[in-house]
């Protein structure tokens, strides 16, 4: 028996934002880590993200990033990118093409960096940005910072190098594999347009 959403436009997006909206909080979720790609000119690159909020009423996914990354020029110079993601056991690949917003020390950050656990702030707490030569190994850190042993009130220092990206979706490529036959569809969210698609 094939699921709701196998021919079906509106339960194929109410099965997309479930998984969206189910990956902010729960860690298990094959959804919580897509691919992030973005390139400007020659400049192609990608990486991995942690999905930090899913906004179906607006249309906007949502992660965290350090002001210092490489990512932050590539998308002040072009802000299109493309995000993918896959659940194994649901067969479901999802494709979203976006449009990118650098928020950095603004509403939206502070809101974030408030939700931003203790452990998790350490990420920006690191001396220089992401992807800067070292001469040894090194995670970045101060080695009284490297160990946890660091009160909430020094991880607040990490907060010049927070930022959040929002992408505003304008479009999403469904893949579902089935044995029946696979099924894959586009939606358009700039024109509000539905297209079935050869998988």
């Amino acid at each position: 028996m094939q699921p709701a959403y196998y021919e079906d436009f509106s339960e194929i997006k109410k099965k997309i934002w479930h998984l969206l909206e189910d990956a902010v909080s729960n860690r298990n979720s094959q959804f919580r880590i897509p691919s992030f790609m973005c390139g400007y000119g020659s400049d192609i690159d990608g990486r991995i993200v942690v999905l930090r909020k899913a906004d179906k009423e607006n249309n906007v996914v949502q992660f965290h990033s350090d002001i210092r990354s490489d990512k932050i020029n590539i998308i002040k110079k072009n802000s299109n990118a493309a995000m993918l993601f896959y659940d194994k056991e649901e067969k479901i690949q999802v494709r979203l093409k976006v449009e990118c917003i650098v928020n950095h020390e603004n509403d939206i950050t502070k809101k974030s960096w408030e939700k931003t656990q203790h452990i998790s702030r350490k990420c920006y707490l690191v001396d220089s940005g992401p992807g800067t030569i070292s001469n040894e190994p090194t995670s970045g850190l101060k080695p009284e910072l490297d160990n946890f042993e660091y009160t909430k009130e020094q991880s607040e220092e990490g907060y010049k190098n927070f930022t959040v990206i929002q992408c505003k979706i304008k479009s999403i490529e469904w893949l579902y594999l089935a044995a029946k036959g696979h099924r894959r569809a586009r939606f358009d969210l700039e024109n509000n347009k539905d297209n079935w698609l050869v998988p």
